[in-house]
């Protein structure tokens, strides 16, 4: 029997009747192919979620397993102490600024809503910790954290959700569409589920004709990884081999409609191989398993290897948005999921599994991480309001706006005659 392949899209020696690569080998049949699933968690819950109808009344029930015990945090084989306690540091301020922002929305301080990623602290924190300067980020509503590990403060998206006029897009917008396209290399988020996708293709073909190999990542819901968009711009990331590192948050709910209501594969990771790319299964609430497979998917991209799917799953641990009380979630799954909280996880894993940190110097932290955020938002709510005449700034580029540069420069051309490399960049000015 060969050795079994570690990649996706790979023709594998082992077949199997289950077309993953596991259980008795069965005859060799020339015309089948088996793909591999990495799969990195340490539990692979049992249950599923049906519908259930009495009357006029409809609601969900959970069926299967639910005592399972919770499982360690898996050993990341990159990951060492320093890094590991900068992860969990970011995931706290991630947590305790979302706290921090339901109580201004319940004060009246927000304008519109506030998405959160209650439970989804260590899929954010840790993928776009994986990240290098040069590459790219682009996050959806709930990566708040990923924006926090990239180089917003809490008083940035504070004030962004109060349409301050020190927010980053100056009061004009009171969510979470803003980005960084000089210095943070930070695509904006865009409402259209799906649309990120072909944004960050299109950085990574752009890097790549400028002569760079980069990582670009973005997210997508399990109901957002269903759209026509999301699937048009992953595979032209595949047949380009452009870095893109999607990641799949699977939190179990398109809004109100459960996972098993959406798809008919047992893990999305699954759609990978028709794509021909790498799929890759974290248990997105243990945050060295999402940056293991992160690290290893960013590597890869920037050797210019081409796209990973990398699917987390996890669960919202709140409604849609602020405004929706999730009512439909059986209690008994928001039970399962507090206790495998990643924040709880990693604070244990670090403090009583590593003992990387002492009791008291985890309680040190947390209250150094309480005070800057204090200082963020009292920052944030002193903050002005924008004035009604700075309404139509920045909405035309005018001559003294900006120039467009090439980011990383243009791969070096030999001249005909001379054969001297020289460089044809060129600089574009906006009129």
């Amino acid at each position: 029997m060969g050795k079994k392949k570690k990649a996706v899209g790979k023709l594998a020696d082992r077949h199997s009747s289950n077309g993953r690569g596991q259980g008795a080998p069965q005859s060799p049949d020339p015309a089948q192919r088996t793909y591999t699933i990495l799969d990195y968690r340490l539990e692979k819950p049992s249950f599923g979620i049906r519908q259930v109808r009495k009357g006029d009344e409809v609601r969900y029930e959970v069926t299967g397993d639910l005592s399972a015990p919770v499982p360690p945090i898996r050993e990341s084989k990159y990951l060492d102490k320093k890094q590991c306690l900068e992860i969990y540091r970011w995931m706290l301020l991630n947590r305790k600024m979302e706290t921090a922002l339901e109580n201004l929305y319940k004060q009246g301080k927000v304008v519109g809503g506030v998405y959160f990623g209650l439970g989804q602290e260590a899929c954010s924190c840790a993928s776009a910790y994986a990240l290098h300067k040069d590459d790219w980020l682009g996050p959806m509503i709930r990566n708040q954290g990923s924006l926090l590990v990239r180089g917003f403060s809490a008083r940035d998206i504070m004030m962004q959700y109060m349409a301050k006029a020190g927010s980053p897009t100056k009061g004009r917008d009171a969510s979470s569409h803003f980005g960084d396209i000089e210095k943070r290399n930070v695509v904006s988020p865009i409402s259209t589920l799906g649309d990120l996708i072909p944004v960050l293709a299109g950085v990574a073909l752009g890097a790549r004709l400028q002569g760079r190999n980069i990582a670009v990542m973005t997210y997508i819901g399990d109901g957002g990884q269903s759209t026509g968009v999301t699937y048009e711009g992953l595979n032209f990331a595949a047949v380009q081999d452009l870095g893109l590192v999607l990641f799949v948050e699977n939190n179990l709910w398109a809004y109100s409609t459960p996972a098993d209501m959406q798809f008919r594969v047992k893990d999305l990771a699954e759609r990978a191989i028709a794509y021909g790319i790498p799929g890759v299964i974290v248990d997105g609430t243990d945050a060295c398993q999402v940056y293991d497979a992160a690290h290893e998917a960013c590597a890869r991209a920037r050797r210019g290897e081409g796209p990973t799917l990398i699917e987390a799953k996890m669960m919202r641990m709140k409604g849609h948005a602020i405004h929706d009380a999730a009512d439909y979630v059986p209690k008994p799954l928001f039970e399962y999921w507090r206790k495998r909280d990643p924040l709880a996880r990693f604070e244990n894993y670090l403090v009583n599994a590593k003992k990387w940190l002492t009791p008291q110097e985890n309680e040190t932290l947390i209250a150094d991480v309480e005070r800057e955020l204090e200082a963020d938002r009292d920052f944030a709510v002193a903050s002005p309001m924008p004035t009604p005449e700075s309404a139509a700034g920045g909405v035309y580029c005018n001559p003294e706006c900006h120039d467009i540069k090439t980011k990383y420069g243009v791969p070096k051309v030999r001249s005909a005659k001379s054969g001297i490399a020289i460089s044809r960049e060129r600089t574009v000015h906006l009129k």
